[in-house]
């Protein structure tokens, strides 16, 4: 009997450890993304990291997978929704293969005109609205973050609509980027990013579209003739949650996580324009391109030529979006 009292003890007191522990023990985040640690999504995910630690005490920890270490791009919104991994930030073109086309909206040239119409978008109700999309798939949409907005690059001018005729250019897949330079009578060529320094230096394209953060850390202005200033087009990710684990988490961490998000979201998008700032600096020194701007009437002329993207895309994004989208813009001048 008394072998049997001291094995309980033992038993209860065991259990007794065990309860705190197991109670203390953190909420695991994995953060998968694609890119370098040293680029504006990057960083933010590290801000973030650090903030979600600070505001929860340790209770939650975060695991940033950056450079597709963990998945690839085309494996990671399975991975999420299968609860693999429970934080993503893709850009706004790959939400078309889960059947939620209207992020495309996001490609559309010359939709979102400057950083003013892009807040008053992302921070708004329109932003909201396209986020609550994303709930019947099993996602929480929590964030916008920017890469920035795209210049035109080639190893010969590009200032009229005219100029693009035959012109071999690089796209990241996307329906609207191709119909966007067929438009203008251009070839494009789907293909990694990774790929595009090389192929922009061996001429198997002969140009491409991207931001100047992008094209300085590339060194793609080292393989390029010309950069003509468009600000055409937009690049930018959707932070994005596993809604399950989201929707399960008590309010005193979810709350704390929240703050931590708004302010990384804050700090990868002052990140995101000081770098492109930064790089056109540094492509201007380089005196390795040279960068056209284009004038009032010109930029006109290629907002004219690319008119047809907008039908093309209106029967898969929906016209009346596309509408609200002018609508911000045109407010957003006012």
């Amino acid at each position: 009997m008394r072998t049997f009292a001291i094995a309980a003890s033992i038993a209860a007191l065991a259990l007794g450890l065990a309860g705190p522990a197991s109670a203390q023990s953190p909420v695991i985040i994995k953060f998968s993304h694609v890119v370098a640690t040293d680029t504006p999504k990057g960083k933010a995910a590290e801000k973030f990291k650090e903030l979600a630690e600070k505001y929860t005490a340790g209770k939650v920890k975060v695991e940033v997978y950056p450079n597709s270490t963990l998945y690839k791009d085309k494996e990671e919104l399975e991975a999420l929704q299968l609860g693999s991994v429970q934080m993503l930030a893709p850009s706004n073109s790959k939400f078309g293969p889960l059947g939620i086309r209207e992020f495309e909206v996001f490609d559309l040239p010359y939709i979102l005109p400057d950083l003013k119409t892009l807040r008053k978008v992302t921070e708004g109700p329109l932003g909201t609205k396209l986020l609550k999309l994303l709930d019947a798939k099993g996602i929480t949409g929590l964030a916008y973050w920017d890469n920035g907005f795209k210049q035109m690059s080639a190893n010969k001018k590009l200032v009229t609509p005219a100029d693009y005729q035959g012109v071999k250019f690089r796209i990241q897949s996307s329906r609207v980027l191709q119909a966007q330079f067929k438009a203008l009578s251009a070839l494009p060529q789907v293909m990694a990013f990774s790929e595009v320094y090389q192929a922009l230096q061996t001429g198997v394209v002969d140009g491409q579209e991207n931001t100047w953060s992008n094209i300085y850390t590339q060194k793609m202005h080292e393989v390029q003739k010309y950069i003509t200033e468009t600000n055409h087009g937009y690049i930018g990710y959707v932070v994005i949650v596993n809604k399950k684990f989201w929707d399960d988490l008590p309010a005193d961490i979810r709350d704390p996580l929240t703050k931590a998000m708004k302010e990384a979201t804050e700090f990868g998008n002052a990140q995101s324009q000081k770098e492109n700032d930064d790089a056109l600096a540094e492509i201007k020194k380089s005196g390795k391109s040279e960068i056209i701007k284009l004038t009032a009437e010109q930029n006109e002329a290629m907002r004219k030529a690319m008119e047809p993207v907008y039908k093309d895309a209106a029967g898969r994004i929906g016209q009346p979006l596309i509408d609200e989208f002018l609508k911000e813009a045109k407010s957003a001048t006012n």
